[in-house]
């Protein structure tokens, strides 16, 4: 059995995280529903933050997540990810 300690004071939360594949793996997880419930506005964002810092692949991914979104739900993901770069 593999058992391991996780440094909870050391750790930031991958909302937090400019690391392009981390910001990535969030828009597949809001985008999915693997938290049980599909938010593409949250997916846009991540997906656009994730092409901003060099993930190419997030392009098509934001592009194909905006195709099922409203232009209303489209500018709220933009103004969240344009706040999301003002506090990161």
């Amino acid at each position: 059995m593999l058992q391991f300690e996780i440094d909870v004071a050391a750790a930031i939360p991958a909302e937090a995280s400019n690391d392009p594949d981390v910001l990535f793996d969030l828009g597949i997880v809001c985008s999915s529903g693997r938290t049980g419930v599909v938010d593409l506005v949250s997916a846009h964002k991540w997906f656009n933050l994730a092409a901003l810092k060099g993930r190419s692949d997030a392009v098509s991914m934001r592009r194909e997540i905006a195709a099922m979104m409203s232009d209303a739900e489209i500018a709220l993901a933009q103004r969240e990810a344009r706040a999301w770069v003002t506090t990161h």
